[in-house]
């Protein structure tokens, strides 16, 4: 493994899959672009401690469900590395909190009152955003600098050494990403995205969280336990 894999911070299960994306000519260039926006003195989230925590929490052969998002939250404090997530006392988002109220409404599950997503991330499911970094309250605005490739990567090899998987693809953009994947081996569940502009457009009602569990259960894995514990 060379000095620059070395250096990264991803469990070891990720790493001898995809830590040769590291040695890309993209990810290089990715990674001066990182450099230059910090010398300039802006902010990017989440912490380069927590940019890879989506694959450091589920590790490669642990995962049971993946949820696509596209690029992190660009608010001071919220990011840190799930999708969907924010940190414990921060204000839930609006997409979040669509989520909830589905999980509510097919599983009977109690609203959650925060929004730290890492026992999902415990038990198996991957958290990914398409791209890992942004800069502060500039949405998108690390988008098309790399991050995307080293993601498609991610999901290639889930895609090829692992099946009975659940996808979650909500949305266009997740549903583009997702289309590499095997789903005579897998189980992928499209709606459109949790957002308040489109979740009444079929986000609502989709059942997806059940019927992961149920997908799960037959292929003799165990199911999510979708209810988050109290912080």
């Amino acid at each position: 493994m060379s000095e620059i894999q070395d250096r990264v911070q991803i469990r070891p299960s990720w790493k001898k899959r995809v830590g040769r994306e590291f040695e890309q000519d993209y990810m290089q260039n990715l990674r001066q672009f990182l450099i230059t926006e910090k010398q300039q003195g802006k902010i990017i989230y989440p912490a380069g401690e927590d940019i890879f925590n989506s694959m450091n929490l589920a590790p490669f052969d642990s995962v049971k469900v993946v949820i696509v998002g596209q690029d992190p939250y660009h608010g001071p404090g919220q990011a840190h590395g799930l999708c969907f997530s924010v940190k414990p006392g921060v204000r839930i988002p609006p997409s979040l909190v669509n989520i909830y109220k589905e999980i509510h409404n097919d599983l009977g599950i109690a609203i959650s009152k925060h929004g730290y997503l890492k026992s999902w991330a415990e038990q198996g499911v991957l958290l990914i955003n398409s791209v890992l970094t942004v800069e502060k309250n500039k949405a998108g605005s690390h988008q098309g600098k790399g991050w995307e490739y080293f993601t498609d990567a991610v999901i290639n090899t889930l895609n090829t050494e692992r099946s009975g998987v659940v996808y979650f693809l909500w949305g266009s953009y997740a549903q583009k990403k997702g289309k590499i994947i095997d789903r005579t081996r897998n189980l992928v569940l499209q709606s459109v995205h949790p957002s308040p502009l489109s979740a009444y457009r079929g986000f609502f009602g989709n059942k997806h969280f059940s019927q992961a569990n149920s997908y799960l259960e037959g292929v003799g894995k165990s199911p999510i336990e979708w209810e988050l514990p109290q912080l």
